[in-house]
C-alpha cells in the first residue's frame, strides 16, 4: 500500500470495510471469532486504563481522606481498617485483569483452531482433486495461516498491555499503602 491508498482508506470508509470483509473471507470463520475476541479484549483493556485514569484516583483520595480523618492509627482496629482499605483498592485495581489474561491466552488457541480448519480444507481439496494443485489449495492455506497470524498478534499485543496494567495496579496500590501511614 502506498500513501495514496492509505489516504483513500481514511477518506472512503466503505473501502476500508470492504478490505476487512475480504480479509475475513480469506481467513475463514475462525478469523471472525478472533475479531470478536479482540474487540472484547480491547474493550476490557480500555476500561482498565479509563478506570485508573479517573475512578481509581477518586478511590485512593477517598481512602486517604477517611484514614486521615481517624483520630488514632496504632490500634489493632486501625491496622485492620488500613488493611481493608488496601485490600479494597487492590481488588478494584485488579478487576477484569483475569478476563483480559484469559482472552490473551485464548487468542493463540483460536489461531490454532483456524490452522486446523484451514488444513482440513486443504486436505479436502486434495482428496477431491486427487492431486496437490496449488491453486485449488490456496484458499485452505490462507484459512490456515491468517487466523494463526491474527491470534498471535492479538496475544502479543494483549500480553504487552496486560503486563502494563498489572504493573500499574501494583504501583497504584503500593502508593496508597505508603500514603496510609501508621504514625499519629
Amino acid at each position: 500500500m502506498d500513501v495514496q491508498e492509505i489516504f483513500w482508506l481514511f477518506v472512503n470508509p466503505l473501502q476500508a470495510i470492504r478490505g476487512v470483509r475480504d480479509f475475513l473471507e480469506l481467513g475463514g470463520d475462525v478469523l471472525l471469532i478472533i475479531m470478536v475476541t479482540t474487540f472484547i479484549l480491547w474493550g476490557l483493556i480500555f476500561e482498565r486504563y479509563a478506570y485508573f485514569r479517573k475512578e481509581f484516583a477518586h478511590l485512593t483520595a477517598r481512602h486517604i481522606a477517611n484514614w486521615q480523618a481517624r483520630k488514632e492509627h496504632k490500634s489493632w482496629a486501625a491496622h485492620r481498617i488500613r488493611e481493608m482499605m488496601i485490600s479494597d483498592a487492590r481488588l478494584k485495581a485488579n478487576a477484569n485483569l483475569s478476563y483480559i489474561k484469559a482472552l490473551v491466552a485464548l487468542a493463540p488457541f483460536l489461531g490454532l483452531l483456524g490452522t486446523v480448519t484451514g488444513m482440513v480444507e486443504v486436505f479436502d481439496v486434495m482428496a477431491v482433486t486427487g492431486s496437490g494443485n496449488a491453486r485449488a489449495m490456496a484458499a485452505g492455506i490462507s484459512k490456515a495461516t491468517l487466523p494463526t497470524m491474527a491470534g498471535l498478534v492479538v496475544a502479543l499485543s494483549g500480553l504487552f498491555f496486560t503486563t502494563s496494567l498489572e504493573r500499574r495496579a501494583e504501583h497504584s496500590v503500593r502508593q496508597l499503602k505508603d500514603s496510609l501511614d501508621l504514625a499519629d
